[in-house]
């Protein structure tokens, strides 16, 4: 699956506290209970639509590897319910799977406070699991759960464990907020100093300066550019308009809302705030109208961007977590599997000029590795960070130019087809937690195969550093789920760009847009920066 990028850039520095995980881990635990014992042939539980017959990817010799459950907090928007209640047990503790049936955890986050760096083990520790039980934490920015999971993939596939929880949280609410560096190396002074005399002279060097916080960076540190101004270029770049992000960003909460209502997001559950009503779903799904999304300004690149708050994905809270076994082992123990988990593939692109392109470069490496076309997939679920994003790598995968130029293929994987794709909402509405995201990405197209009777399922993600995830999953005798993830390499070039204006010729579709930063622009109009460096430019046959 290939992933893609965030609303902030996942080199942030947030808090994660172990108890969202813990609790999770307990809730996943209780769920799996409630599964049916398997038949020889992994009917799912009531599949409402026959499953389509297509060729398998089993292969001979080589272990089946299932998604047994999958499970999530509700998404809450950063600062609201979750502000307290992260710090407290909301979910019930029935772990009816034996705690020491689990060879291992692993957990994912981005942003990760001092005290809890490795908040798989301290969840496990928390949640009741053998301390004899190997746990360990992973961040790869928005697909940090997504390398939680192939890491358990990997372990099972080698032999090494049969039964693992995978996972990922986030808290946005309460991010470490530093001293600033002089203060941080005065206090150090301090501890070192030996007598009066000596922390007086440090303390009195105290200026107020000194006082003023160091936040949390929201930009690249290899090009010092926050994901939304690299949202804004790409979408110019590939000529998406505001329109078109509006558009599909109402889709978005419009899909989410109707999926809510309709009870398909059974992997959320109720988490319960200590003095306050339970939490049983998402607070971020607000359908709107497009007058009053076109109502919102610029949020990056000002005024004339068209990346606004309404067409990105939101500060969340939140956590999920899923339980994957070797197929063996999930009949033995009575479980029946959801989906077969059968390949994934990890890119890496420019993180200046192609941060967010992921998907448009990780989905035709996985379709090969797996032997399969776009028209084989029954469902694909894409990590929404921008809805500009969205369609500047639907433009790119349905381009022979870009795929001939930039890939070096001979031509075009095809866009997918808008009546499978992000059927229930995406991180637009649902919100994007950015260690968790993966997980609930996998855990939908497992849900989404079963009750639209498909046997494939695509997954794809972008996160920050220009790198990707896309996996691959099978659902058991009537699908395969297959899922995908993106991310890209550092840059050399550090160049810092700025905001400027916009700059419009005629290129994509008979017109060019792409933002022009502070600089210069050449006598033959080619955008130039400080360094006189042209900024990438797209074209499409």
């Amino acid at each position: 699956m290939a992933l893609h990028w965030n609303l902030i850039a996942p080199t942030l520095n947030v808090i994660t506290v172990p108890l969202p995980a813990k609790a999770v881990v307990r809730e996943l635990l209780s769920v799996t209970t409630m599964l049916e014992a398997p038949l020889c042939n992994l009917i799912p539980v009531l599949p409402p639509v026959q499953t389509k017959s297509k060729k398998s990817l089993s292969r001979p010799g080589v272990k089946n590897i299932v998604l047994v459950e999958g499970v999530r907090t509700p998404f809450l928007l950063s600062g609201t319910t979750y502000v307290s209640s992260l710090l407290h047990e909301g979910l019930l503790n029935k772990t009816a799977l034996p705690k020491d049936a689990v060879d291992y955890i692993i957990y994912g986050t981005v942003i990760q406070e001092v005290k809890t760096s490795n908040i798989a083990r301290e969840a496990a520790l928390g949640a009741g699991f053998s301390d004899k039980t190997p746990s360990h934490t992973v961040t790869m920015a928005c697909i940090s759960s997504n390398q939680a999971m192939t890491t358990g993939v990997g372990l099972i596939a080698s032999g090494q464990c049969d039964t693992i929880v995978a996972g990922g949280v986030e808290f946005m609410s309460d991010v470490p907020i530093r001293h600033s560096r002089k203060m941080r190396k005065t206090m150090l002074s301090l501890n070192k100093a030996k007598t009066l005399g000596q922390r007086l002279s440090l303390i009195g060097g105290i200026r107020m300066a000194h006082l003023a916080p160091e936040l949390p960076a929201v930009a690249e540190f290899s090009t010092a550019e926050t994901m939304g101004h690299s949202a804004d270029r790409l979408a110019a770049a590939f000529g998406v308009t505001r329109l078109e992000q509006d558009e599909f960003a109402l889709r978005s909460h419009t899909l989410a809302k109707k999926a809510q209502d309709a009870g398909l997001l059974e992997d959320v559950i109720s988490f319960k705030v200590p003095g306050r009503d339970i939490v049983s779903k998402d607070n971020g799904i607000r359908p709107s109208s497009m007058e009053q999304l076109a109502k919102l300004k610029a949020a990056f690149v000002k005024p004339h961007g068209t990346v606004t708050a309404a067409n990105s994905s939101f500060l969340t809270d939140g956590a999920s977590a899923v339980l994957i076994m070797s197929e063996e082992k999930a009949l033995a123990m009575g479980y029946k599997p959801k989906a077969y988990l059968r390949d994934f593939v990890y890119v890496s692109q420019d993180p200046k000029d192609q941060l967010l392109l992921g998907p448009a470069y990780g989905t035709p490496k996985v379709l090969q590795r797996a032997g399969l076309t776009m028209a084989d997939i029954d469902v694909f679920e894409f990590h929404e960070a921008f809805a500009g994003q969205i369609m500047a790598n639907l433009k790119a995968m349905d381009s022979d130019w870009f795929a001939q130029t930039y890939m070096g293929r001979t031509s075009k994987v095809g866009a997918p087809p808008m009546e499978k794709f992000n059927l229930w909402g995406g991180s637009l509405s649902l919100g994007h937690p950015f260690g968790a995201t993966g997980c609930r990405l996998v855990t939908t197209v497992a849900h989404r195969l079963r009750k639209e009777g498909g046997q494939y399922g695509l997954v794809a993600a972008c996160a920050a550093g220009g790198q990707v995830s896309r996996d691959h999953a099978v659902c058991p005798s009537t699908g395969t789920v297959l899922w995908g993830q993106e991310s890209g390499d550092r840059s050399t070039d550090t160049h810092t760009v700025l905001m400027g204006h916009v700059y419009s010729t005629p290129w994509f579709s008979h017109r060019k847009v792409f933002l022009c930063y502070r600089g210069r622009i050449g006598a033959d109009k080619t955008l130039l920066t400080g360094r006189d460096r042209p900024i990438r430019q797209y074209r499409f046959s």
